[in-house]
C-alpha cells in the first residue's frame, strides 16, 4: 500500500477531513444567507447595521431598574430590557427553588394528605401551558384586586391595589450601601469561621460554637444593619392623590404576574427533581443515621439531601435555563423586558430586525451559558472524588 493511500485511509485524517468538510459547508451557508438578507435589505431600501443604537429611544418604560429615561439612546433602552429579564429571573429562580423543595419533601411525606397535595400540584403544573400561569395571575388574580382608592394598606406605608404593589423608597441610599457592606462582610465572616470550625474540629476533635456565631453574623447584623440604615433615612412615603399613589417605588402589576407564574409552574418540576434525587440515595445511608440517633430532620438535612444534590444539580440547571427562556413569556402581558422593549417597541420603531433580534438572541445566549458554566463548576465541586 502506498504512503499516500494509508494516508488517506488514516481514520484521523479521515475524521480531521469530515469536521473541516461541515465546517467549510456551515461557514459558507453563513455567508450565502448573509449576502442574500443584505442584497435583498439593500434593494428593499432598509439600512443596516448598529448606527440606530445611538439615536433618540422616545419610549416610556413603567417599570425601570436603571437610569433610562425617554431621552436616552435605544442602547440604554436595550440595557434597561436587559435589567428587567436578569431581575425577574433572578428572583424567580430562588423562590422556585425553596418552594419546589418544600413540594418535593412534602411528597416523600409519610402524612398522606401532605403527600397527596403535593402529588397534585405536580400533575397539574406539569401538565398546563405556562401562559396559562401567566395569564391566569395577571387577568385572574392581580386584576381582581381592588382599585388604587381601595388599596390593600400594610401597615399605612405600602399599598396594594390592582395597579400594583406601592412600596417606600429611600430618598438617599447610601446608609443602606453601608448596610450590605456590613451584611456582606458578615457572610464572608461566617464562612470563614466555618471552615475554621471544620478544620479545628478535624485536627483536635473540639466543637466550635458554630451555631451561636452563625445566629450573630446571618440574623443579627443583618438585622441590626437593615435596622440603622432604615433608621437614618429619610423615606418617600406614597400617598394618595387623585386617582392613584403618588410617591415610592411601584412594584408593576406585570411584575408580579410574571414573578408568580414562573415561580409557581417551574416549582412543580424542581418538585419531581427534588423527589428523585432524595428517593435515589440508598435506603442504608438513612438507617446508619438513624442508628447514629440523627432525628428524621438532621438526617434529611445533613445526610441525605447533601448526596441528593449530586443527582438533582444536572436536571436543575435545565430548568434554571428554562426559566431564563421563559422569562420572555412577559411580552404576552406587556412586561418589559428584553423582548418586550427591544424585539417590541424599538423594532417597530427603527426596522432594523436583523440587528435586533441578533442581539436579543445574543443576550439569552450569554446569560444562558454563564448560568450553564455556574451549574457545572458546582457540580463539579460537589461530585465524589473516585480514583
Amino acid at each position: 500500500m502506498s504512503k499516500a493511500l494509508a494516508f488517506i485511509n488514516d481514520k484521523r485524517v479521515r475524521d480531521w477531513f469530515y469536521q473541516a468538510a461541515v465546517l467549510i459547508g456551515l461557514v459558507g451557508l453563513l455567508v450565502y444567507f448573509v449576502r442574500n438578507a443584505s442584497e435583498n435589505m439593500v434593494k428593499a431600501g432598509i439600512a443596516s447595521g448598529f448606527d440606530f443604537l445611538w439615536r433618540t429611544s422616545g419610549i416610556d418604560v413603567p417599570f425601570v431598574l436603571t437610569n433610562y429615561t425617554q431621552s436616552d439612546n435605544i442602547l440604554a433602552l436595550f440595557w434597561a430590557g436587559v435589567a428587567n429579564t436578569l431581575f425577574v429571573t433572578a428572583v424567580s429562580l430562588v423562590l422556585a427553588t425553596l418552594l419546589g423543595f418544600a413540594i418535593g419533601i412534602a411528597r416523600l411525606s409519610s402524612i398522606w394528605l401532605v403527600s397527596a397535595l403535593a402529588g397534585a400540584y405536580v400533575e397539574f403544573v406539569r401538565n398546563i401551558p405556562l401562559l396559562f400561569f401567566v395569564l391566569f395571575w395577571y387577568f385572574g388574580v392581580i386584576a381582581a384586586l381592588p382599585s388604587p382608592r381601595e388599596s390593600i394598606s400594610v401597615f399605612g406605608v405600602a399599598f396594594l391595589n390592582n395597579r400594583g404593589l406601592t412600596i417606600p423608597l429611600p430618598d438617599a441610599p447610601a446608609n443602606f450601601h453601608w448596610a450590605f457592606g456590613v451584611i456582606l462582610a458578615a457572610f464572608v465572616a461566617q464562612w470563614l469561621f466555618g471552615r475554621w470550625a471544620r478544620r479545628r474540629k478535624e485536627a483536635t476533635g473540639q466543637d466550635a460554637p458554630l451555631l451561636a456565631v452563625s445566629l450573630v453574623l446571618l440574623v443579627l447584623v443583618p438585622v441590626l444593619a437593615l435596622s440603622w440604615a432604615s433608621l437614618a433615612t429619610r423615606w418617600d412615603i406614597p400617598v394618595l392623590r387623585g386617582f392613584n399613589y403618588r410617591g415610592g417605588f411601584v412594584v408593576i402589576p406585570e411584575f408580579v404576574a410574571l414573578l408568580a407564574a414562573l415561580v409557581t409552574y417551574t416549582a412543580g418540576f424542581i418538585a419531581e427533581i427534588v423527589r428523585g434525587g432524595i428517593q435515589s440515595v440508598p435506603h442504608g445511608q438513612i438507617e446508619a443515621s438513624a442508628a447514629l440517633g440523627l432525628r428524621p430532620a438532621q438526617t434529611l438535612r445533613l445526610v441525605t439531601i447533601p448526596q441528593a444534590l449530586r443527582v438533582m444539580t444536572p436536571p436543575m440547571t435545565n430548568q434554571y435555563l428554562n426559566v431564563l427562556k421563559n422569562s420572555s413569556f412577559g411580552a404576552a402581558i406587556a412586561y418589559p423586558d428584553v423582548v418586550s422593549l427591544f424585539m417590541g417597541s424599538a423594532l417597530n420603531n427603527t426596522g432594523q430586525a436583523i440587528e435586533i433580534i441578533a442581539m436579543t438572541l445574543a443576550v439569552y445566549l450569554v446569560i444562558g451559558l454563564a448560568v450553564s458554566a455556574f451549574m457545572n463548576w458546582y457540580n463539579a465541586r460537589i461530585a465524589l472524588v473516585t480514583r
